[in-house]
């Protein structure tokens, strides 16, 4: 896993959706993903709306997911669960699931799902992307919803643009 953050994208100007998808499982620390995704997100898009839906784990997260979805009135989606390393691979297969579910939802509705739904070997490494501040998984999922939605907004309304495709040489 990066050690560094990227650095934050410009502020959202227009009023933006974001919904966050949260496990209650591992409480503790999706709590703190939860608390640090809402404050960036209040400092990268003052004009936007946070509504947060609690699912028991992270395998309920997709169902909910692709629900908001389909009603197509988020810019973003955020997905936020913790998946710790037990004794069995039920974390791998978990993670996996979860990830798929997650894309395939992004990609056929075309909606941004963040994916802050993490998998560590222990309580530690989940404290220090969690809860701390130094590396913040929640800041950096915040942090790619506002710029996804960013983007995705300007190709939506350049869509009427007309666009010239380079001459392709057949010699």
């Amino acid at each position: 896993m990066s050690k560094t953050s990227p650095s934050p994208p410009r502020i959202a100007k227009t009023r933006r959706a974001f919904h966050i998808v949260a496990s209650r499982f591992n409480a503790q620390y999706v709590d703190g993903l939860i608390d640090h995704v809402a404050e960036e997100l209040r400092a990268l898009a003052p004009h936007g709306t946070i509504l947060v839906h609690r699912v028991p784990g992270s395998f309920e997260i997709p169902v909910v997911a692709r629900e908001i979805a389909i009603q197509n009135k988020a810019d973003a989606i955020i997905a936020c669960g913790v998946i710790l390393q037990g004794e069995t691979n039920h974390a791998q297969n978990l993670s996996r699931s979860v990830t798929d579910a997650l894309q395939r939802i992004a990609i056929e509705h075309g909606v941004p799902v963040i994916n802050a739904v993490l998998s560590f070997d222990n309580e530690n490494q989940a404290r220090a992307r969690c809860l701390e501040n130094k590396i913040n998984r929640g800041t950096e999922a915040a942090r790619a919803a506002v710029e996804i939605a960013n983007v995705l907004s300007e190709v939506r309304n350049q869509q009427g643009a007309t666009v010239s495709k380079p001459s392709r040489y057949n010699g």
